[in-house]
């Protein structure tokens, strides 16, 4: 009886270690920022429709992370235009320090399941291109930027367009 105690609390301690592990190599990846935002078209009125491309060494882990990657583009370093099909658009916090500065804030918003699904949804196919040893995967978000800049504004992490230059 003792032995399959013993059994089984390992085997529980090597599952567990398996999925923190998963989780902290999804953290990682998403911690680094790897990954270019450009707009894709013209979204709907209110929002951006862009298509994220993220780097990982796993095409799921840089999939996953598409979502997160688009809302962290549209906040901290803006779309990129597309020629005569769509214009370049700036971040919506003023500086990349924000981000640093509001650290408590921003580390939940993004953490895995946070806030910041409430902005993005996936409405394309991932598309991948092996390079050396990682992926470089495109997926296609739209980007709920007016609700999310409302959002900033209430919790005080921007200033509201209202507040003057």
């Amino acid at each position: 009886m003792k032995k399959c105690f013993y059994c089984l609390s390992i085997l529980a301690f090597i599952l567990m270690s398996e999925n923190c592990q998963s989780k902290t190599k999804s953290n990682k990846n998403t911690q680094e920022w790897r990954y270019e935002v450009e707009c894709e078209k013209n979204g709907a009125e209110g929002s951006y429709l862009v298509k994220v491309w993220s780097y990982s060494k796993s095409q799921s882990a840089a999939a996953k992370n598409a979502a997160k990657n688009a809302v962290h583009g549209v906040i901290f370093k803006g779309v990129a235009g597309k020629g005569g099909e769509c214009v370049s658009q700036r971040p919506l916090a003023p500086s990349p320090g924000v981000q640093y500065e509001k650290s408590d804030y921003f580390s939940k918003f993004f953490d895995d399941g946070g806030e910041y699904q409430k902005y993005a949804i996936v409405v394309g196919v991932p598309e991948s291109i092996k390079i050396k040893k990682e992926y470089k995967v495109g997926v296609v978000v739209s980007v709920s930027k007016d609700q999310l800049r409302k959002d900033l504004e209430s919790a005080g992490i921007i200033k509201g367009l209202s507040n003057g230059f």
